[in-house]
């Protein structure tokens, strides 16, 4: 589990600095290499597994799996009122997609912070999801992986192995 900072990117191949080279030199170099599972942008912090087990890595990041993520977002402009519903209705389509977006639940904070929970991992999809209402993400946190949280003593850039309860944690709901 790391603990992602915002301006690292999840790639290998981006310009810029990786989360692989917040890793030692000897972890960059393991065969099988470590991965990560699903991505954050470099514009959104928290939780971020890796791993070098493909079928772990497969098992959580497969939407038929549906394992929730959960999103902190802190929003440019107050919400409406009416996005809780649209969110979970299963009817929001994306720009530029042309199948709708599982039902999501939405739980406002505050008339500018809300936390987001998905089943599916789509391409920016968090920050598409307020586009699509109308709004701007300016801040994005993943709090959590399945029933996983991001770990206390994980500061940004951090990381450590995860504890066994902690690895099973990720599948329950």
């Amino acid at each position: 589990a790391m603990h992602k900072p915002i301006g690292v990117t999840c790639s290998r191949k981006d310009q810029g600095e990786l989360v692989y080279d917040l890793f030692p030199e000897r972890w960059q170099k393991r065969d099988p290499g470590i991965a990560t599972v699903g991505r954050l942008d470099k514009d959104t912090s928290g939780l971020l597994l890796l791993t070098d087990d493909g079928a772990l890595l497969h098992r959580i990041s497969s939407p038929k799996k549906a394992i929730v993520k959960r999103y902190l977002a802190t929003l440019a402009r107050p919400l409406e009122g009416g996005e809780e519903q649209v969110f979970a209705s299963g009817s929001l389509m994306l720009e530029g997609e042309d199948k709708p977006l599982l039902p999501a639940r939405l739980e406002v904070h505050s008339s500018t912070s809300a936390t987001v929970s998905v089943s599916e991992g789509r391409y920016h999809q968090v920050r598409r999801m307020f586009a699509a209402v109308g709004n701007h993400v300016n801040a994005l946190h993943r709090i959590s992986i399945g029933g996983l949280a991001l770990p206390a003593d994980l500061a940004p850039g951090h990381y450590r192995e995860l504890t066994t309860e902690e690895l099973s944690a990720i599948f329950e709901t």
